[in-house]
Order: C-alpha cells, then structure tokens, then sequence
C-alpha cells in the first residue's frame, strides 16, 4: 500500500478574494449560530433583532418617516437584512485583517460581539447573562470558522486533527511535516469545498433558528386568555352604518388585517399571570393591577378609529375595530390625580413610551381606555396582549401604548415621550382625512356608471361631508355610511358616468366642526400627511 499522498490537489498561491470570503463565511456562521441559539435556549435574544432594535432607539430625528416611504411596511425586514449586511462586511474585513495577523481579525469579531452583547443587554425584556452566552457564542463560531478557512486558504499553518491514512511503512501525516513543501490546503477546490460546506451549514442553521425564535414569539390570540363580559356592550350595526360598494374597506377591520406598526422587530412575549400595571407619578394614591384585577374592573365596549402618523395620503395605516377595555378616567379617578399633572405618560414593557395631555383624556366628550380585548377577542399579541391605550382622538405615536406596563402622570415640561424626542410633534391629533378605495389608481374602466367609494375619518370630531371632484370640476357631494361614533370612520360613495378618456378622481373631507381637510400637500412627518387622494383612471 502507497502512503497518501496529501499534495496531490495541486497547490496555488493563497488570494486576497480567498481571505474575503474567508471572513464572510466565517461570519456567516457566527450569525447562523447565534439565531440557532436564541432559538434554542429561552429567553436568549437574538443578536441580530439586538442590534436592529438598537438601531430603531437610536435613529436620528426624521429617520422615521425616510424609512416608512421608502419601505413602508417592509421596514423591519429591510432592516434585519442590512443589519446581516453590515455584519458580513465586518466580516469581510476580518477576513482581510487575517492574511497578515489572525490575532487582528479576532479582535475585530470578539469587538462586534461586543456590540451585539451591549445592544442585546440593553433591551428591557434580555437578560443580560443569556446575552453575553449568545455573543460569546457567535465570536467562537466565528473564529472557528475563520481560523480554518485561512488555513484552507493557506493563510495559516493547518488545523492539525490528528494521523490519517495507513502507508507502507505505518500511518501518514495528512500534511508533509517539512517546511519547505506547499501546505496541500492551499487547494482552491478543497477551500472551495470547506468554505460552500459551511455556508451551507450556516444558511441551514440560520433558518432553524429563526424558524424556532418565530415558534417563539408567534403572532394571534393567546390561548391561555379569556374575556368577561362587559358590563357595557354595543348593539350590533344597523344596515345603514355600512355601504356595500366593489373594493371598498368593511366598516370593521378584522384583527388580522388591521396595520400593525411598533418599534418592535419581535413581537413581545408578555406572560399574564406574572404581568402587573402600575399608575404612578402625580397620583394621590399609586395603583398596581394584575390582568385578573384589570379584567375584574367595569368594561365597556367601543368602536373607535386609530392612524399612524406615518400614514401617507390615501394610504392604509389606518384602521376602525371593536375595542373592549376598562374606563381610564375611571382608573385615574382611583388614584387620585394631582393638580399640575397636565401629561399622561404610557410606559411599554419594552421602555417605549408615548405622552398626551391630561386634559384630553379627562374631557368628557371622549371615553380613553386600557384595553383588553379587540373585535370581541383577547388583544392579539401583536396588538398590544395583554393590555394597550386606545385615545380617541389621537395618532397611536402619541397615545396607543401597546404591551402596557406603566401610566405615569407628569407635566408636560418633563416628559418627552420616544418619537417626540425623534422630531415628531408633541400633541399628535389625528387630522380630517380621506381616501378613494375604488377604482384603484392607472385602472381601466368601461364608459358608463361607475361606483367611486371610499374612507374618511375625523376622529373624534366626526365626518360631516365627503366630495369628489373629476378632473377639475365642481366638487359633488358623496352617499356617506351612518356614522358608528364621531371617533369612527366612514364610508363614502358616488356614482359616477364616466366617459372615455383619461380621467383624475380627487376626494376631500370636512369634519363635524365644519373644517375642511387641508388641500396641501404634505409629508408625515412632524404631524401627519396632508392633501387630497387623487387616482388617475382610463375609460374606454
């Protein structure tokens, strides 16, 4: 038997392109395996949802509103990928470093571990422990992977694992011990071998992991929990407080379709038996309720209308459901709350707070509420379980506190609340607005009667009036759906003959104080969209 021969890939001179991907794949198994992690072990955070979410805490004023229009509601997953994608080029760079000093390339992975760490331990809801065991982790795949691929590439002396194959005169050494002969895994094709080895593994482990941490924070109704009833329902809907019209929005959002926007790149897990609600600050008498004392207090039922500021004009953040919830003036009533106080601070499980004027939830045309319950079911998780803000009245930045932990009453002189410090305004009432559902914008039309229908919303001020106006012409008044509420949407329709050509359909609204919606044009940000919906259409 002829020893093997361990040279008879034939050597190459080591690349810097090897280096490179050397370090990317490296890193790529360093991410793979810390999502593997976080999957496996409870209660250990993702390090790349860590650092996206650090990202979101830290993003500049305006940040907000350039994401929200270039990704819309994409903006999480965007920024998941660039935060891999950042991660990647550090590795890249690591892999550059180790050609000439791997001890170089182990600082700079063991120094974004550290990063990941810090924005993981960071975030209320980690632990810090679980944190530092992740990113500990991540740095030793990663440096694992990389120290054999430079030597696959033949950067580095190689792993040696120990005596393999059987020669003639005993075993042989899977490399020549002499200094003078090539490293045989200077190979292109066994690094190429070992590097799409890895990268497989990585891909394999990365989308387990996040395929368990998803298992891990699902999306719904939590199964453990129930509703009482109410002590104040409402009535089923009258025929006339809905229009049935081709494309147009239901007068009630089902829970699964109604815009979901957090700060959250996870949906947070919130266990009920352990949850508590403190009301605290500027109160004669701090309370603390568990769920089965909050769900104990008199609820009551109410439909009322919510909106993103970062809504564009004729856009589809906006949505009307059934909440179910406990009266908040009467659990500020309990406490007892103290002349000054003219600000009302909503505290998350997660440290996200929002802040609106006392004076607004203490008003009695309108009826604020700690809800529990949407269209008649428990809050969906990621709506707010086990318990949320709903203000009529009032942008969500401002007031729809999900996954609630804390009401604080403060001033409004000390407090100011996460995106108010982002550049967005402080008082955040939601603007007269309007939308055309059907026909869809650039749609092909028959001449002939043609439904335009559509949304407007004023809450809590009510819709007054509703017009459309075809191309330039005079504005005509639109067939609106009985109002639910003055803190609800409506529906509106027109009939309409339309005729060949190219056409453009613009609406308006007025609320129920006789205000007009403002015909300037106007991006979200610090306030709201502004300006009319408009569609371009084509009859033939």
């Amino acid at each position: 038997m002829k020893p093997i021969d361990a040279r008879a890939d034939t050597a190459q001179e080591p690349t810097v392109l090897r280096s490179a991907v050397a370090g990317a794949v490296a890193g790529a198994v360093g991410i793979a395996a810390s999502e593997l992690v976080a999957g496996i072990v409870p209660g250990a955070p993702s390090l790349v949802v860590a650092v996206g979410s650090f990202i979101i805490a830290k993003q500049p004023p305006g940040a907000k509103d350039l994401v929200a229009s270039t990704f819309g509601t994409n903006d999480k997953l965007a920024l998941n990928i660039a935060v891999v994608v950042v991660a990647l080029l550090v590795a890249t760079a690591a892999g550059l470093l180790g050609r000439r000093s791997f001890g170089n390339a182990s600082r700079l992975f063991a120094a974004f571990g550290l990063v990941a760490f810090v924005a993981a331990a960071l975030q209320p809801l980690n632990s810090p422990v679980l944190a530092a065991v992740n990113a500990v982790v991540a740095t030793a795949a990663s440096l694992a992977a990389l120290r054999i691929l430079l030597a696959d590439a033949g950067f580095l002396e190689p792993v040696r694992l120990g005596w393999i194959g059987l020669g003639e005169d005993g075993p042989v050494a899977p490399w020549p011990e002499t200094p003078t002969d090539p490293l045989p895994y200077q190979s292109r094709r066994r690094f190429l071998i070992r590097a799409s080895g890895f990268l497989v593994g990585a891909l394999a482990m990365g989308t387990l992991g996040r395929l368990l941490i998803s298992r891990g924070h699902p999306s719904g109704i939590p199964v453990s929990a129930s509703l009482p009833a109410p002590a104040a329902s409402v009535s089923p809907l009258a025929a006339e407080e809905s229009l049935t019209a081709p494309g147009i929005t239901p007068i009630v959002i089902p829970n699964d379709r109604f815009y979901q926007i957090d700060t959250e790149l996870l949906v947070p897990q919130v266990d009920a038996s352990t949850w508590q609600l403190r009301v605290t600050g500027m109160v004669d008498h701090p309370l603390t309720f568990t769920y089965a004392e909050l769900l104990a207090l008199p609820l009551f039922e109410q439909y009322v209308t919510l909106a993103c500021v970062s809504n564009t004009v004729g856009g589809g953040l906006v949505g009307n459901t059934l909440w179910t919830g406990a009266h908040l003036k009467q659990v500020l009533a309990q406490a007892g709350v103290k002349s000054g106080a003219t600000q009302i601070v909503g505290r998350s499980v997660d440290g996200f707070t929002v802040g609106f004027p006392t004076a607004w939830a203490l008003d009695p045309a309108r009826d604020p509420m700690i809800a529990v319950g949407m269209n008649r079911l428990p809050l969906p998780t990621e709506h707010g379980y086990p318990a949320r803000l709903i203000v009529p009245g009032l942008y969500g930045y401002v007031s729809a506190t999900k996954w609630l932990s804390e009401i604080e009453l403060t001033t409004r002189e000390a407090f100011d609340a996460y995106w108010v410090a982002l550049g967005w305004a402080k008082d955040g009432p939601i603007l007269t607005e309007s939308r055309i559902d059907h026909p869809s914008n650039s749609a092909h039309l028959a001449a002939g009667p043609v439904d335009i229908d559509g949304l407007a919303w004023a809450p809590d001020r009510g819709v007054g009036k509703v017009e459309v106006r075809i191309d330039n012409g005079p504005w005509q008044t639109a067939l609106l759906s009985r109002a639910i509420s003055k803190a609800t949407w409506v529906q509106w329709m027109l009939r309409w003959e339309a005729t060949p050509g190219t056409h453009t359909i613009e609406v308006r609204a007025t609320d129920g104080t006789g205000n007009v919606q403002t015909a300037t044009r106007g991006g979200p940000l610090p306030a709201g969209a502004t300006g009319y919906d408009q569609v371009s259409v084509s009859v033939t």
